[in-house]
């Protein structure tokens, strides 16, 4: 929930025409990432589990990926999109661990 935050903070300051665009579409992404670990988690199988938080890993990309866009568009620093990136990575990484587990057992 704290990547979904620093996110929603972050695009404050972007500009008022990327309401409906960027900014939107990269708070829907950070947004989705805790859904959808939450969503599956409350499913009956350890398979839709599993997918759900595959769907996850890849609204983290999104994300990642629109945060960049932004970066390179000059519509947040490198150095405030940095410990953003760092905190996706830190929970792509929760993410592999937890579907690669669920998969053993």
């Amino acid at each position: 929930m704290e990547l979904v935050t620093a996110i929603y903070k972050s695009t404050e300051t972007w500009p008022r025409e990327e309401i409906y665009g960027l900014t939107s579409q990269i708070r829907r992404a950070a947004v989705s990432i805790p859904a959808n670990i939450a969503e599956g988690y409350g499913r009956d199988t350890r398979g839709a589990y599993q997918q759900f938080l595959r769907i996850a890993q890849g609204s983290l990309k999104e994300m990642e990926t629109h945060l960049l866009i932004a970066e390179q568009l000059g519509f947040i620093a490198k150095e405030r999109a940095e410990p953003i990136m760092a905190m996706g990575e830190s929970i792509g990484k929760l993410l592999r661990l937890l579907i690669r587990k669920l998969s053993e057992t």
